[in-house]
C-alpha cells in the first residue's frame, strides 16, 4: 500500500491556526456552525463564513448572541443527527460553562476549536490556559497543538474520535502564538480526509420520528449515579481509540501523534512536561543544551483529558529531576499540569499499582500568562537551576 503522504495531490499552503482549523472543518463536511465572535478565535469562524458566503461548503451557519446560545444550538443540532462544531475563546467558553456538561452528559459528539486565552479581570485578550483548564471537569476530550500543522491534522483527528466514543471534544490552540502565526502546512487531498473522517451517522437523533426518544430526561437518586459512571466508562475508553485513529492517520498524512511526544528523553536526567505553543520553544532550549553536554528532555502532552496518568509515570520513571511549566494557574493550590503529574507518580487513587513513587524532585513553574512570551534562555535556565520562585515572568 502506497502511503497518501507521498501523494502529489496534497498541497502545500501558508495559514494561520486559525484558518487551518476552518480548511480542516470544510474538508470533513460539517453540518451546522453556530457562531459568536470573540478575539482571538475569530480567524476560525471568519474563515469558515467565507467558504459559506463563497458556495464552497453547504453549512448551515447559526449567528447567535452569545456564546451560551452558540453551545445551546451547538447541542440542539448535535442532538437533531447533525455534524456539529463552533469555536470560541476566554470569556466566551466562561459563558458557555453552564452548558458544556449538557454536552457531554448528552454524549454529543461536538467539536469546538478554542483559541486558549486569559481571563479577565482585569481585561487580557492575549493567550494562556486559563479559560480551557476551568473546563478540565466538564467532561469533555481536550487535546493540545503545538502550531497550526497540529490544528489542521488534530481537527480532522479530533472529529472522528469524538463520534468513535461519544464524547465532545476541544481543540485546543494558543491565542496568537498558533491562531495568528502564519505557517507553512500540509494540507490533504479533501477526498482524502472525508474517507478518513467518514460519515457522520447519528445515534438515536431527535428527527429519527420513527423511533422517538427524549434528551435531557430528569434522573433523580436511582439513576443519575449511573449515568455518571457511564460517562466515566466512555471517557476511559479515548486513550486507546486515540492511538489506533492516530495511527491510522498517520499511513495518510506521515505525521505522528503520540498520546504525548517524548523529545530527547531516553538518558535524560531532567525533563520539563508541558504543552501548547512553548513545546517549539523547549526542543530548541533541549537541543542547545543537549550539545552542551546537559542530559535534558521534553514531554510534551497532547491528549490533556483524559489525562493518560499510567504512560506518564512510565515515561518519567527514569529522570531525576521534573520540571512542569503550566500556562494557567488553581488560585489557592498547585496548577494544573503540575498535579496531574504528581498524581501520575504519587498517587494514591484506583491507578496507585501503576505510580512510581520516588524520591525524585518535582518542580513547578507558571509562565506565559495574558500573552507573555517565554523565551529559550528562560527554559534554559529553568533546565539549569537558575530561575527559583515558581513563576518564569
Amino acid at each position: 500500500m502506497v502511503l497518501n503522504f507521498m501523494n502529489k495531490k496534497n498541497k502545500k499552503v501558508a495559514l494561520t491556526g486559525g484558518a487551518a482549523a476552518a480548511e480542516a472543518l470544510k474538508q470533513i463536511e460539517i453540518d451546522v456552525m453556530p457562531i459568536y465572535p470573540i478575539t482571538p478565535q475569530t480567524t476560525i469562524i471568519e474563515t469558515y463564513a467565507g467558504f459559506e458566503a463563497n458556495g464552497e461548503v453547504d453549512t448551515e451557519i447559526i449567528k447567535v448572541e452569545s456564546e451560551h446560545s452558540a453551545m445551546s444550538a451547538a447541542i440542539g443540532a448535535s442532538s437533531a443527527g447533525a455534524r456539529t462544531a463552533t469555536a470560541t475563546s476566554s470569556q466566551g467558553l466562561a459563558l458557555m460553562h453552564e452548558v458544556l456538561y449538557i454536552a457531554s452528559g448528552m454524549r454529543l459528539p461536538i467539536m469546538m476549536l478554542v483559541s486558549a486565552r486569559a481571563l479577565a479581570s482585569p481585561i487580557n485578550i492575549h493567550g494562556d490556559h486559563s479559560d480551557v483548564m476551568g473546563c478540565r471537569d466538564s467532561g469533555w476530550i481536550q487535546l493540545f497543538c503545538e502550531n497550526g500543522q497540529e490544528v489542521y491534522d488534530k481537527t480532522i483527528i479530533g472529529m472522528k474520535l469524538a463520534e468513535k466514543v461519544k464524547l465532545p471534544i476541544m481543540v485546543i490552540m494558543d491565542g496568537f502564538n498558533t491562531s495568528h502565526s502564519v505557517e507553512n502546512l500540509e494540507i490533504l487531498e479533501t477526498k482524502i480526509a472525508q474517507e478518513f473522517v467518514g460519515e457522520f451517522k447519528a445515534i438515536s437523533p431527535l428527527l429519527d420520528t420513527e423511533n422517538p426518544v427524549t434528551y435531557g430526561a430528569v434522573a433523580l437518586q436511582n439513576s443519575y449515579f449511573e449515568f455518571r459512571i457511564d460517562q466515566e466508562e466512555a471517557m476511559r475508553t479515548v486513550e486507546a481509540e486515540y492511538e489506533k485513529i492516530a495511527k491510522d492517520f498517520e499511513k495518510i498524512s506521515g505525521r505522528k501523534y503520540s498520546i504525548f511526544e517524548e523529545y530527547k528523553i531516553d538518558d535524560a536526567e531532567k525533563i520539563i512536561v508541558l504543552t501548547g505553543s512553548a513545546a517549539g520553544t523547549a526542543k530548541v532550549a533541549v537541543d542547545n543544551l543537549r550539545n552542551n553536554g546537559e542530559k535534558v528532555g521534553l514531554l510534551k502532552i497532547n491528549l490533556f483529558r483524559p489525562f493518560p496518568h499510567k504512560k506518564i509515570a512510565e515515561s518519567l520513571k527514569n529522570a531525576k529531576e521534573i520540571i512542569v511549566l503550566d500556562r494557567a494557574q488553581s488560585i489557592g493550590t498547585y496548577p494544573p499540569f503540575y498535579s496531574e503529574i504528581i498524581n501520575s507518580l504519587y498517587g494514591n487513587g484506583r491507578d496507585a499499582k501503576f505510580c512510581v513513587s520516588t524520591g525524585r524532585e518535582i518542580k513547578s513553574y507558571i509562565y506565559g500568562l495574558g500573552g507573555r512570551d517565554i523565551f529559550q534562555k528562560q527554559i534554559e535556565d529553568v533546565f539549569l537551576g537558575k530561575i527559583e520562585g515558581g513563576y518564569i515572568k
